[in-house]
């Protein structure tokens, strides 16, 4: 009761008198504040303008504007100005990968599509470079993680962002992709690498959906996010996964969903520090 008591208090009453004395002694509003208080990444941005999630990038520049001229902000604070548009464009960047992301998930994966099929055909050659393709349809694709001897049914989830993300990461990190591909066919802790991958692709776009990739998109990119910056954010699932599955050991491949939830909550938990940034890149 009194908690709820107090914040009726601070939003009614407390709150204005206190900003117009913060105003007054420092001769500068609160968004002046949070940019000289706050260094670039997540936390200066999740402090600025909630609802500048509906300027598109084209207004960017005009929104920067009026917020200087309702604020009584000169128009020569060029830093004010350059740390403001930088933030924008950060939160509204997120909203556009989002869509962009969730476009390519829509795709379902076409046999027919020459584009679709040269891409899987890539990942092998990547993955197995030794080895060539006896046929288009073959059990050849269960050495490389796929459930059947046809990889088109395993994309039903993710469409063709589970395809993507998969080449990207084998194309871009060649030799960790290799070496993770070794280690899940492990005697004992061996597990099926292309549907984990799959599985990892739905743990990234579920991650980006529910909006907890900020801080780590916000502290990666001083500007628009762009979907390279989400592959790289699915290579270190990847790459860390496969750690951490090796070090917890799992009784049997039986217990993947198991932990695969326990990786989830550790990814959760990295991702609420406002100074986290999850790459390979490191």
């Amino acid at each position: 009761m009194l908690v709820y008591f107090w914040g009726f208090l601070y939003s009614n009453y407390f709150r204005f008198w206190l900003k117009w004395i913060l105003r007054l002694l420092t001769r500068k509003c609160e968004l002046q504040r949070v940019f000289d208080g706050s260094k670039a990444g997540a936390r200066r941005t999740l402090s600025v303008l909630r609802n500048a999630v509906h300027v598109e990038e084209a207004e960017m520049e005009k929104c920067v504007r009026d917020v200087m001229k309702e604020k009584k902000i000169e128009q020569k604070d060029t830093g004010f100005k350059t740390n403001l548009h930088i933030s924008l464009l950060q939160i509204s960047g997120y909203k556009k990968l989002y869509l962009n992301v969730e476009n390519l998930r829509k795709v379902p994966y076409d046999s027919d599509n020459e584009e679709h099929e040269e891409q899987l055909i890539e990942l092998w050659n990547l993955l197995m470079p030794h080895e060539n393709l006896k046929a288009r349809i073959t059990k050849q694709w269960c050495d490389i993680g796929f459930q059947g001897d046809d990889p088109k049914t395993d994309f039903r989830g993710m469409g063709l962002l589970g395809l993507v993300n998969l080449v990207y990461f084998s194309k871009h990190y060649t030799d960790e992709a290799r070496q993770i591909l070794s280690h899940s066919n492990h005697p004992k802790l061996g597990y099926s690498y292309a549907i984990v991958g799959i599985n990892l692709t739905e743990m990234a776009y579920s991650l980006l959906k529910n909006g907890a990739l900020k801080s780590h998109l916000y502290n990666v990119v001083s500007g628009l996010p762009q979907m390279e910056h989400f592959h790289q954010f699915y290579c270190y699932l990847v790459y860390e996964f496969d750690k951490f599955w090796f070090e917890e050991e799992p009784e049997s491949i039986m217990h993947f969903n198991q932990y695969r939830e326990k990786f989830h909550e550790k990814i959760k938990g990295l991702l609420m520090d406002c100074d986290v940034v999850l790459t390979l890149q490191n």
